[in-house]
């Protein structure tokens, strides 16, 4: 690993397990202190306990995103803890598969609250720390919010308001030295794939169509955190507004 994150002040969201704990070990690999956070208190001692058992530093920060009081607090105590932060990770979320005529809205305000809002609610917070720093955000979109997917109406949406919030934050900080960028994961063996994979639809469809959603296979958590290293790293400094796809090809 290199130091590209030595002496960076990192925050990341879901790191309690899959693509958050995968990506807050690869920065904190790399040198950064990590101020982990997630809902799963259990999950999230977990990962910081991997991080210093490696030889890197992270602290615990149980905080549902998706609320708002809950969040400013977060951010504030993060940033007070570590005199700052240079870099976003918005990775919490969650999904499931659900025919459109038959979702509830509990699930479709569930899946909004924490995939859109509680990325719009970490970003809003942390933007005043990340213009003093000169700083960075990276989010979580997805494949599913750059094409259409069937039973993922919720899903779609908030990955597709990422995308566009990504944009319009990128374009509002362009002139101010802060980058809003994304990752696009497509299928990736994680807690929110087996969500989807246990709330499938009955049906042939389903199986024909799972094909087409996997081309290379799946990814593993791992492969996603390098993306995000990279994009946030200063060897993407000309990057802003761009959206990732590290999906195994299902957006080509």
């Amino acid at each position: 690993m290199s130091n590209r994150f030595e002496g960076k002040r990192v925050l990341c969201t879901g790191a309690a397990s899959g693509i958050g704990r995968a990506t807050a070990k690869r920065f904190a690999a790399e040198g950064a202190q990590v101020a982990a956070v997630d809902r799963d208190a259990d999950g999230l001692a977990a990962t910081v306990e991997a991080i210093g058992a490696a030889g890197g530093t992270a602290t615990a920060y149980v905080c549902d995103v998706s609320q708002q009081a809950a969040v400013e607090a977060m951010v504030a105590t993060v940033a007070a803890d570590l005199g700052g932060i240079d870099v976003v990770l918005n990775i919490a979320g969650l999904g499931h598969f659900a025919n459109s005529h038959e979702e509830t809205i509990e699930g479709w305000e569930e899946t909004i609250a924490t995939n859109l809002t509680g990325t719009f609610l970490v970003s809003r917070y942390a933007l005043p720390h990340l213009l003093e720093s000169k700083g960075n955000i990276v989010n979580t979109a997805s494949n599913a919010g750059l094409q259409g997917q069937p039973w993922s109406a919720a899903y779609c949406a908030s990955k597709g308001g990422v995308v566009m919030l990504t944009k319009a934050l990128a374009f509002e900080y362009l002139d101010r030295g802060v980058r809003v960028n994304a990752i696009a994961p497509g299928p990736t063996n994680t807690n929110i794939m087996h969500g989807f994979a246990s709330t499938v639809p009955e049906g042939e469809i389903f199986k024909k169509l799972s094909k087409t959603m996997t081309p290379m296979g799946t990814a593993e958590p791992e492969d996603l955190a390098a993306g995000f290293a990279f994009v946030a790293s200063d060897e993407a400094r000309f990057m802003s507004g761009s959206i990732v796809p590290i999906d195994t090809g299902v957006t080509t």
